[in-house]
């Protein structure tokens, strides 16, 4: 199935994930606490609020982003506002097909997880140019000027994976998997993870025998890719991949080869396969974003955006457009093995699930 139609979410705001109201107050990167200016919640919708979210995926599948769905949509409901949801996962012209749609039921602002973050910049402009504001979500959209970008530090997302395969590994080679060419975050984490490996490799410590790209998020990509690494050489110490589906990727070749565990793994989204894997040593590190706290910010974004009220933002970008975009940028966690909690904690994942493989579900109870 190549894309599900329009999609009325009401969906209640899932509060496990980060334990605050939308309208409570949360310390921004630089540890300041932020003024949050959204309506409390139940507020009714002056006008009718309505919000467009337009979700391109790789598959209908992914983890991720079902989670970021369910939750801004609970947030933006608890505050008044319609959802309406698109979700693609048929590319770039699809999307913009589903982005038409919306704006024909009279958004009164766009959200928008694009495909391709520079090939969609017509269509939005287009979209601005007929007075309906738009905000990135997670991928910045390039070439275009935006009212506003929503997402994590991907630089430091890359930094972190970096600074943990070089704490496992500080001498050896290195295979690094890049995510998707049509993602700005792709180059982000990318440059991330050079700034902490190119030293070491300019003073020899660490070699990069492969560096290769995918052209989507794709584990079957990534399995295809790889793979065809694999059978030429296995003479690795340590992989960075741009996500946690690359990573079980990685895993399952590495598993098929009898090398699963013997290489340093890492990757992010602290998706459950990966949290499972990091406790049973399979994989080594996942970087955890907190997409409780991002999809509720950026509901509560998006219903200000729609009623013209204030919503400082954290920082301004440049997005190529020649017009600086108001950022609200969230912080991201290293999680290894011994503070698997931290996502447990937050209600991201629960301990049953993670330890399922090494524990009965008697023996998990008994020890908690």
């Amino acid at each position: 199935m190549k894309w599900i139609g329009f999609v009325a979410v009401g969906l209640m705001c899932l509060a496990c994930f980060n334990g605050q109201k939308p309208s409570e107050a949360r310390s921004g990167p630089d540890g300041r606490a932020r003024r949050n200016n959204a309506p409390r919640d139940g507020a009714e919708s002056p006008g009718g609020v309505t919000i467009g979210f337009s979700v391109a995926t790789d598959t209908f599948i992914i983890e991720r982003w079902n989670k970021d769905i369910q939750v801004f949509s609970g947030a933006a409901q608890a505050l008044g506002a319609k959802v309406l949801v698109q979700l693609s996962a048929g590319g770039t012209k699809e999307q913009i097909a589903q982005i038409n749609y919306m704006v024909n039921q009279k958004v009164d602002v766009l959200v928008v997880l694009a495909n391709d973050t520079e090939v969609l910049a017509g269509a939005i402009k287009q979209i601005r140019d007929a007075g309906i504001p738009v905000a990135a979500y997670d991928r910045m959209i390039r070439g275009v000027p935006l009212d506003a970008y929503i997402s994590f530090d991907n630089r430091e997302v890359g930094r972190l994976i970096g600074r943990a395969l070089l704490q496992a590994s500080p001498r050896g080679r290195y295979l690094l998997v890049n995510g998707s060419v049509k993602d700005s975050n792709s180059y982000e984490l990318n440059a991330g993870v050079h700034e902490i490996l190119d030293p070491q490799i300019e003073a020899g410590a660490i070699r990069v025998e492969r560096e290769i790209w995918l052209n989507e998020w794709s584990f079957d990509e990534a399995l295809e890719k790889i793979g065809a690494i694999f059978e030429e050489t296995l003479d690795f110490d340590a992989v960075s991949c741009a996500n946690d589906q690359i990573a079980s990727a990685v895993i399952k070749l590495l598993a098929e080869r009898r090398r699963a565990g013997e290489v340093f793994v890492a990757g992010q989204d602290a998706e459950l396969l990966s949290c499972q894997y990091i406790v049973e040593g399979l994989q080594y590190m996942t970087v955890y974003k907190p997409i409780g706290r991002l999809a509720v910010r950026a509901a509560e974004l998006a219903v200000a955006i729609a009623r013209k009220q204030e919503y400082p933002p954290d920082t301004m970008l440049d997005n190529r457009s020649g017009a600086l975009v108001p950022s609200y940028i969230e912080d991201s966690v290293a999680v290894y093995k011994d503070n698997m909690e931290v996502v447990i904690r937050d209600g991201f994942h629960t301990y049953e699930d993670v330890y399922r493989n090494l524990y009965s579900l008697d023996e998990v109870l008994g020890i908690r």
